[in-house]
């Protein structure tokens, strides 16, 4: 007897599962989630894959293996929703094709609601329009165009639905946006990326919220990758910074200052185990200059030439030929609650791992728990004068201001 579990069975346990993690918190999303196919977006994938919440099912790879198109992991789609509530006869455009996001969407602003997809890449296009097909979705319009120009021949829109990873707020999103419209994108600064929402207000936009996530690149005019430094290169033990925006450190400084005894610091505050800290790193993204990301391959970790083997990284601040980036450490032999601290190498290590763990303590006692992070977009050449306080970081189009109000 063939014992493996219908699609329909695989849907339901996969919103059961998201609604416990509170990633989905309204029954619209969960119907629509629950009634979608979402194994005929993922061919390429067993069906148990394609429902499995936290698996993206990759659909192309560049030249060098990277992925540059997929099917996001359902739990982020199902986040995106929540955040973006399409509505019933609303007009909404996504950016990066693939199939499943738009099919969710033309559900949730049915029946009058106007769907329209867009990928610079024709073979994602291609894929996405026999697939949304072959599932009953003809009405949805896929276009094969460079989604940063947005399309203005169906604009105004209710939503933008960015779903591909953004390193700037082109002009065209803003300009093609009905005024009471908003945007959702993962937005990538300061190395970091949050699935953010944005409202017009004024002349500019702010946050109504944001979500960690991932996402692969945005391809073609406003494609602005991150760029890794390494600081040790032998093979298998790779130890790297991520850089964002243009920033500069000087690489030769600090190869040879990781190769130096470590100084640590700790701040005690401590998170346990499966407690997320996604909103200290952006605060530390906010808070430090100099930062940057350290990533490494386990090997380098099991070899002690540092203690964290993050593929994304973790929050590192660059100083001259000075690094230190955050770690933990467990309190007890159960290793259920950390100690949040830094390690440093370099000349100036023990003043940078105190600034960092200062950092730490700063996020503990005044943003820990609190409303989080406000992002506002302005145009580019905005005056500072006329910007909120906090971290400014410029951009081609915009400069985007980072902002923490306190805790209530």
């Amino acid at each position: 007897m063939n014992t493996d579990p219908t699609p329909q069975t695989l849907r339901a346990a996969m919103v059961a599962a998201l609604r416990e993690d509170g990633t989905i918190r309204t029954d619209r999303i969960a119907e629509v989630m629950g009634r979608v196919p979402r194994e005929l977006f993922a061919p390429e994938a067993q069906p148990a894959d394609a429902y499995d919440p936290e698996l993206a099912v990759v659909t192309k790879r560049d030249e060098d293996g990277l992925p540059i198109s997929s099917v996001s992991a359902a739990r982020i789609q199902a986040f995106m929703l929540e955040q973006a509530g399409p509505c019933p006869g609303e007009n909404v455009l996504e950016v990066g094709s693939g199939g499943m996001f738009a099919a969710y969407l033309a559900e949730l602003v049915a029946p009058d609601g106007k769907v329209t997809t867009v990928d610079i890449d024709p073979e994602v296009t291609a894929r996405a329009r026999r697939l949304l097909d072959d599932a009953g979705y003809e009405h949805i319009r896929v276009v094969a165009a460079d989604g940063a120009f947005g399309l203005p021949e169906h604009a105004p829109y209710d939503l933008i639905a960015v779903t591909v990873g953004a390193p700037d707020i082109p002009p065209a999103w803003r300009e093609q946006l009905a005024p009471d419209g908003r945007i959702i994108v993962p937005l990538r600064v300061r190395g970091l990326t949050r699935s953010v929402v944005l409202v017009p207000e004024g002349d500019h936009l702010v946050s109504t919220g944001y979500e960690l996530c991932g996402f692969v690149p945005m391809q073609g005019v406003e494609e602005n990758r991150e760029r890794l430094v390494l600081l040790h290169d032998a093979p298998g033990e790779e130890v790297g910074l991520r850089l964002d925006d243009g920033d500069q450190v000087n690489a030769e400084a600090l190869h040879t200052a990781l190769a130096s005894p470590r100084q640590e610091a700790w701040s005690g505050v401590t998170v346990g185990g499966e407690e997320p800290i996604d909103d200290l790193d952006l605060w530390l993204a906010t808070a430090l200059d100099g930062h940057a990301r350290l990533t490494a391959t386990p090997a380098a970790r099991d070899k002690g030439i540092v203690a964290s083997a993050s593929p994304l990284g973790v929050a590192t601040l660059v100083a001259g030929g000075t690094l230190a980036y955050r770690t933990v450490r467990p309190t007890d032999e159960t290793r259920t609650r950390f100690e949040l601290g830094a390690y440093g190498h370099g000349p100036a290590a023990a003043a940078a791992t105190a600034r960092l763990v200062h950092q730490i303590q700063v996020w503990d006692k005044e943003h820990r728990g609190g409303p989080g992070a406000r992002f506002e977009v302005h145009a580019a050449g905005t005056p500072d004068g006329e910007l909120p306080a906090g971290r400014v970081v410029d951009k081609p189009h915009t400069r985007i201001t980072i902002s923490w109000p306190g805790k209530p």
